[in-house]
């Protein structure tokens, strides 16, 4: 469904459901260069159990409208914005990677009654973005995907094995997560990787954010995530008021195919904790 009054307007998977505002919402907000079926599976479970469900599109990723911005707060804006027209009674932001950020950002706009929770997945802060990555993300964005690719799999993942992700035959997670960042190359432009990792490095509200919440958030960690190693969430988790701490034992960064099922469980406990479904 297409969600906001004005442009730029955003996308939004339904995992297969009519939205219905009068339940409560799970809002899904994805990485760098990337779109809304990294949430296929969690997304469509959710919306199948008694919530509503958002996995947007980013501005300017997907088939969303506008640009891919350079700050976090632009995006946030933009995401809050469109949210705001449809008058949710009750909403848990949760994003995973920059979408974890963003998940900050939105959660701090929506504010007071209707943010039930948030839910941070492969966070850190600062976010940071080595400096021969940004290069490359400018120079030469097919090196940096590969680069991406590699360092998102926990090491020593079989591309084809059965599982993680669905079992189904040929399915291959490795490449997968590659193919889907050419894929918003090709949709989106060449400089998307770029403005999103610019995003990434120069936000700095992190903790500020996180302490401004009156709500509980969630941390999914995956243990062996090369990207956002869980030590690199720790001054998030210390900041806030009310966290609840998942780690998952064989997942890289990528833990939304690495490990569905671990992804699934933690997102329907905090869910049925802090906005029980309608």
């Amino acid at each position: 469904m297409w969600v906001g009054d004005a442009p730029p307007r955003l996308y939004a998977y339904t995992g297969g459901r009519s939205f219905d505002a009068a339940r409560p919402a799970i809002v899904f907000l994805h990485g760098a260069q990337s779109d809304h079926s990294v949430w296929i599976l969690q997304s469509r479970y959710l919306a199948h159990h008694g919530w509503s469900v958002l996995a947007f599109d980013l501005p300017g990723h997907g088939r969303s409208e506008g640009k891919a911005a350079t700050r976090v707060e632009d995006i946030a804006d933009t995401v809050a914005g469109v949210l705001s027209t449809l008058r949710l009674a009750r909403v848990l932001v949760a994003g995973h990677s920059m979408g974890s950020l963003l998940a900050l950002e939105v959660g701090r706009r929506l504010g007071g009654t209707p943010l039930a929770g948030v839910a941070l997945l492969g966070t850190s802060f600062p976010m940071r973005v080595s400096d021969a990555l940004l290069d490359a993300a400018r120079d030469d964005p097919p090196a940096a995907m590969r680069m991406i690719n590699a360092w998102s799999h926990r090491p020593g993942l079989a591309a084809f094995a059965p599982r993680p992700g669905c079992p189904g035959p040929g399915f291959n997670v490795v490449v997968q997560n590659l193919r889907l960042m050419e894929r918003i190359e090709q949709l989106n432009g060449r400089d998307v990787l770029e403005n999103d990792f610019t995003a990434c490095a120069a936000y700095h509200g992190g903790i500020e954010a996180i302490r401004a919440l009156a709500c509980p958030a969630l941390f999914v960690l995956g243990a062996a995530d090369q990207m956002t190693p869980p030590r690199a969430a720790r001054g998030l988790i210390d900041a806030c008021a009310d966290p609840t701490v998942e780690t998952l034992p064989l997942a890289g960064h990528a833990m939304m195919s690495e490990d569905p099922d671990g992804v699934r469980r933690a997102l329907l406990r905090f869910a049925m904790r802090v906005m029980p479904a309608g």
